[in-house]
């Protein structure tokens, strides 16, 4: 009888051991090709997840011993962080907090697990949403935001907090740190270049991000000695390498031209020695810039291509179209010299994204997707700028380093965000083809893993049926 005990105690200790060895995963990716977007080598790696992070990254020809909820096997995929679209705006009003909603879905179909909110007036909604997606009852991306803009009294865009003096300046920084916001956004249409300068200093003081338009009576070295951290759009980046930033920036004081009255100005006095300095500046103090050079080329060329047959125009709703008018009607009656003007521009905008990545300055990836930017959609349009980057000589290595690798480090979110290794909140994407050959393939989704839910391809295409507008 001893014996026999002793035989079943040992199995069943055997058998408690065996138990343990085995390690639990909610769910496992195996045999997926790994892209390192640091250095582009491509691994063949199995990733663990548990309760949203990555708990381990094994190479895929060791032995194992686990269990998990779900497998997934990725062999013949390429697995890369979820792609941040750097660059999008929620906004509209009351009357189009659905229609914004409804963006969500979008992102997340094109495989962007995080959304930078550029600025808008529906900072109520999206702190709603934020809400339902960490409760888990709303699919959408993780949303960063600014909140409202910052700007001058009476400016363009609704909702922004308007400063003329230094006791507004430190009003609308104790708002933002209130709501909390993610990060502090200007812009240029009413501030002062003074209330400007010193919003960004105030908010250097506060250890609070910034990035923005920045108004043309302002010079670049001025901005960036003042703390920004991004310049969002080229305009900006293109004054500081002109020749006559000085004398355009004082007329522009002086109110003897405007805004575009400048540009072909500044352009015919770009010179790359004075390019390199202000390079070479933006990277000593790791200024980030935003090209969006997707947008500028669909707004380039409104006169020219018939959008009432894009794909995604059949997901924007009826209010988001009716906002596309203002830039439409700008076109037709735009004069010719206007009209070529701006495709000038579009075209130098291009080289000067590839001459900053070339000079090693952060560059983001941002659609500026949204209300009122005219056939600029969620999600499709991210991949329009990687395509952008590369069709002007930025290598596809680079172009995705502007996503989540550069916008996760923008926002001082690294620790947890862009990059495939252990610890880090489980956003990825799985291609069906590798897009250091052909960028396009980033749009050739498998899968979308989302904090360590997935998204088949087929779920996928179902989240875009549901966003169908018309």
């Amino acid at each position: 009888m001893r014996i026999i005990l002793l035989i079943v105690f040992s199995t069943v200790l055997n058998l408690s051991c065996s138990s343990e060895e085995k390690e639990q995963f909610d769910l496992v990716i195996q045999n997926g090709k790994v892209i390192d977007l640091e250095t582009g080598e491509i691994g063949l790696q199995d990733i663990y997840i548990s309760e949203g992070r990555i708990k381990k990254v094994e190479n895929s020809t060791a032995v194992k011993s686990f269990e998990a909820g779900k497998i997934i096997d990725a062999q013949g995929k390429y697995i890369l962080p979820g792609f941040w679209d750097n660059h999008a705006h929620f906004r509209g009003g009351d009357s189009l907090i659905a229609a914004n909603k409804n963006f969500l879905n979008l992102f997340i179909a094109n495989g962007v697990t995080t959304v930078r909110d550029a600025g808008g007036d529906l900072t109520t909604a999206i702190l709603d949403w934020r809400k339902q997606i960490a409760e888990g009852s709303l699919v959408a991306p993780t949303i960063f935001t600014s909140g409202p803009k910052i700007d001058g009294v009476a400016g363009t865009w609704e909702g922004s907090l308007e400063v003329e003096n230094e006791i507004d300046v430190n009003n609308a920084l104790d708002i933002l740190q209130r709501i909390p916001s993610d990060y502090v956004k200007l812009y240029d249409s009413k501030i002062s270049g003074e209330m400007y300068l010193k919003t960004i200093a105030e908010a250097e003081k506060r250890d609070l991000i910034t990035s923005g338009h920045m108004p043309f009576t302002v010079e670049l070295n001025q901005a960036v000695d003042s703390g920004i951290d991004a310049i969002e759009h080229l305009y900006y980046v293109m004054k500081g390498c002109a020749s006559n930033e000085k004398e355009v920036t004082q007329q522009l004081q002086n109110k003897e031209i405007g805004f575009w009255d400048a540009m072909p100005l500044l352009l015919s006095h770009y010179q790359d020695s004075i390019a390199q300095k202000a390079f070479f500046h933006l990277k000593g103090h790791n200024v980030y810039v935003v090209p969006t050079l997707h947008i500028g080329k669909t707004l380039s060329y409104l006169d020219e291509v018939d959008h009432s047959n894009d794909v995604y125009l059949k997901f924007m709703s009826a209010g988001i179209i009716k906002t596309y008018e203002g830039r439409i009607n700008r076109v037709k009656n735009s004069t010719q010299k206007a009209i070529s003007d701006r495709k000038e521009l579009d075209r130098f905008f291009g080289k000067l994204a590839k001459s900053l990545n070339d000079a090693g300055v952060g560059l983001l990836a941002g659609s500026d997707s949204g209300a009122y930017n005219s056939y600029t959609y969620p999600g499709i349009s991210l991949h329009k700028e990687f395509q952008e980057m590369v069709s002007n000589g930025i290598s596809p290595l680079n172009a995705l380093k502007t996503s989540a690798y550069n916008g996760s480090k923008f926002l001082q979110k690294d620790v947890d965000y862009g990059s495939i290794a252990k610890e880090k909140v489980a956003d990825l994407v799985i291609l069906d083809a590798n897009p250091l050959e052909d960028i396009e393939n980033t749009q050739k989704i498998y899968s979308v893993i989302k904090g360590g839910k997935t998204y088949s391809k087929e779920q996928l295409k179902t989240l875009l049926e549901e966003a169908l507008q018309n």
